[in-house]
């Protein structure tokens, strides 16, 4: 508060209501001009009379006022947002803000308030909504305006200047600036493997005039170059890009550089799009009937994504009971159908118990081994069958499976609980399966009570016998993946026998890691940007320190990164990813991708400086646009309401000349005892004067 001032003034406090004080000042003018025009001398005097009488009544007073004026209040809003980070806005902004608030700071009769305009992530810049924050604590009669410090780049723009007020912009450029951008319009966030997706997207120029010619479009798929073009600016484009494998697939789009453009920073778009398989196709087997079939069945028809073809053979051809054909019920097994024709359709072959009968010839045989080479899945559940003299692996399938029966007493019977082995513990397949041996602890699960003694295992064994023979065996051919069950009793764990086991988990993962699902990758390096950090994880079945890895951000800086253990055979580590664009994580010859979008789409969609936003509320409301970049810093000002005093070196704010009143002093003009005498003087001259 400033010192106190005395202001008088005259009011008036009317005795009677102003209507009433109207209707007697016209009937006083009718009796004085029906006066005058008879000649009446006394007219005058009552003339005086009836004007005495009126001033008494409207009750006039002097009155003395003791004001204590207020501070205007004016508000220096400064953005922070993340386009005020690109060149040297920041610094400008800076500046420009101890400026005014030095200059505020000499004068007596301002307060300055400064306020900040934080990241609001996907909602871009809200400057105004700060303003209306900070204006709930200022009364209205006090504020004087506002200086905006920004870019120019607000998204919450109103009609009208908060206030009603002068608003002030402070540009952190010299002058209207280019950019270009590229803008996806339309990218999936899924798609098929095996099927391209279509990304549609354009490349703008803003802030440009004319035509600058085409653009260069470059896309490359996990670090890869995939597709390099010329386009047009400003016209959509569609791209198609194969999904060749399930998982995320990292795309990256940039178009070449404007001349002069302020930033590159959105010239390029980075999408993650997930692979993921269309109706997974599986093929079971049942060489015979027997009590774990329905297991098979009832896992793989549970899944909505599995469409699924089974077959059990009923009647092998060496049965002949002399039944008639025509009487028989059974479907003929479509043997070319399955084995020559379709075969390259499905994903996964599952035989189960299944021996070589004659139904399948050599050949046919020889088609699963030259499907599983070129990228498909063989599962074989085994039983005595095996070891008989129609195994299996003595045809064409024994050179992808991981191994054979032993030569002799192959079958072994017994009662024994499956262990995982130590391999079996780093495996995504078996590890933290419930139930499973861990360290000295025994298996919690129920026991089996027949199993395959195989002879040398060419894969990786995942689970075994107390006695250290294989269980369970995958192995990699090819292209493709194998696996080997040595044993028929699994489907005692999911009738629950002596507490079960997990053998729908269990068949689910060896099925998915069959189809190359990447979470079920044994060894494996990922990575992946959330909420501003890159998380790189490693899988290995390898024993030992989990080492470093090098991180190659979206600029080319490289950086090394220690792993770190958190489970056996899982390491990880977490940095900061605030570059958009793609990020690299390579160990050894492993590499992994991913993408990190921009944190602020809505903020980086335009990266120009411009008044072409908030100017014209600026100058509509008494205020200015100033360059900070051209003209230097501008002189605070402090006008009247009707002055004019903005211009490319002054920033304006309003006097408001509000003040509090501490003390009133009042003095009657013309009181009671002085005014009514003053009356009855005049009616008696004007009565004396009319009658001579």
């Amino acid at each position: 508060m400033r010192p106190e001032q005395a202001i008088a003034a005259i009011r008036f406090d009317p005795l009677l209501p102003v209507w009433l004080l109207v209707l007697l000042g016209a009937a006083s003018l009718a009796v004085v001009g029906l006066g005058l025009l008879r000649g009446a001398r006394g007219a005058l005097w009552r003339l005086g009379a009836f004007s005495v009488l009126l001033i008494w009544l409207t009750g006039p007073r002097l009155v003395r006022e003791s004001r204590t004026a207020l501070r205007d209040i004016g508000l220096l809003v400064v953005d922070q947002s993340a386009s005020m980070r690109i060149g040297d806005r920041a610094r400008l902004a800076e500046a420009a803000r101890q400026a005014i608030q030095a200059q505020a700071a000499r004068m007596p009769d301002l307060e300055l308030r400064t306020v900040t305009v934080p990241e609001a992530g996907d909602a871009g810049t809200r400057l105004f909504d700060a303003i209306g924050r900070a204006l709930a604590d200022i009364p209205r009669s006090r504020f004087a305006g506002t200086i905006a410090i920004t870019d120019g780049q607000v998204h919450d723009t109103p009609k009208t200047a908060p206030g009603g007020v002068p608003l002030n912009l402070l540009l952190t450029a010299s002058g209207e600036q280019t950019d270009r951008r590229l803008r996806v319009i339309e990218a999936p966030g899924y798609g098929i493997v095996g099927k391209p997706v279509t990304i549609r997207l354009a490349i703008d120029d803003l802030g440009v005039s004319g035509n600058h010619g085409p653009a260069t479009l470059t896309v490359s798929r996990d670090g890869q170059p995939f597709l390099t073009e010329s386009v047009p600016v400003g016209v959509e484009q569609r791209i198609e890009i194969p999904i060749a494998r399930a998982g995320p697939t990292v795309i990256e789009m940039a178009a070449s550089p404007l001349p002069g453009e302020v930033s590159q920073l959105n010239n390029r778009a980075v999408l993650e799009i997930a692979g993921v398989r269309d109706r997974l196709r599986v093929l079971l087997l049942s060489g015979e009937p027997h009590p774990g079939e329905r297991t098979w069945r009832r896992l793989l028809k549970a899944d909505p994504s599995v469409d699924l073809v089974h077959f059990t053979i009923l009647r092998p051809p060496e049965k002949d009971d002399r039944t008639p054909l025509n009487e028989l019920a059974l479907i003929a097994f479509p043997v070319r159908e399955l084995f020559v024709d379709k075969i390259g359709e499905f994903d996964l072959i599952i035989l189960d118990r299944f021996q070589n009968r004659g139904l399948l010839p050599m050949p046919y045989l020889a088609n699963i081994a030259n499907r599983v080479r070129q990228g498909g899945a063989l599962l074989m559940s085994v039983g005595p069958e095996f070891a008989g003299s129609a195994s299996l692996a003595a045809t064409p399938l024994g050179s992808v499976l991981p191994g054979g029966p032993a030569q002799t007493d192959a079958v072994v019977d017994g009662q024994f609980r499956p262990r995982v082995t130590d391999l079996g513990q780093r495996h995504p397949v078996t590890e933290d399966l419930p139930g499973a041996n861990s360290g000295t602890a025994p298996p919690q699960w129920g026991p089996w009570y027949r199993h395959i003694e195989p002879g040398p295992i060419d894969g990786q064994i995942l689970l075994q016998t107390p006695d250290g023979d294989p269980l369970l065996a995958l192995g990699r051919v090819g292209q493709g993946r194998t696996a080997l069950l040595l044993s028929d009793q699994i489907w005692l764990w999911s009738r629950g026998h002596q507490g079960g086991g997990p053998q729908a988990e269990l068949l689910r993962r060896i099925a998915h890691w069959l189809m190359q699902e990447p979470e079920l990758e044994e060894n494996a390096l990922t990575a992946r940007v959330a909420d501003g950090r890159l998380r790189i994880e490693r899988r290995s079945t390898e024993p030992g320190a989990p080492g470093d890895v090098t991180v190659t951000d979206p600029d080319g800086r490289r950086e090394t990164v220690a792993l770190h253990e958190d489970a056996p055979g899982r390491a990880s580590a977490v940095r900061q990813a605030a570059v958009p664009g793609v990020w690299r994580v390579m160990q050894g010859t492993r590499s992994a991708y991913a993408a990190a979008g921009a944190a602020d789409p809505p903020e980086l969609a335009d990266l120009r400086a411009t008044a072409t936003v908030v100017g014209p509320l600026a100058r509509d409301s008494g205020g200015g646009v100033h360059w900070l970049g051209k003209s230097g810093m501008p002189e605070l000002r402090l006008t009247e309401e009707d002055s004019v005093a903005w211009g490319s070196s002054r920033v304006v704010l309003q006097r408001r000349h509000d003040h509090v009143v501490t003390g009133i002093a009042a003095l009657d003009l013309l009181p009671g005892w002085f005014s009514l005498p003053l009356v009855l003087g005049l009616m008696l001259l004007a009565w004396r004067r009319e009658g001579r």
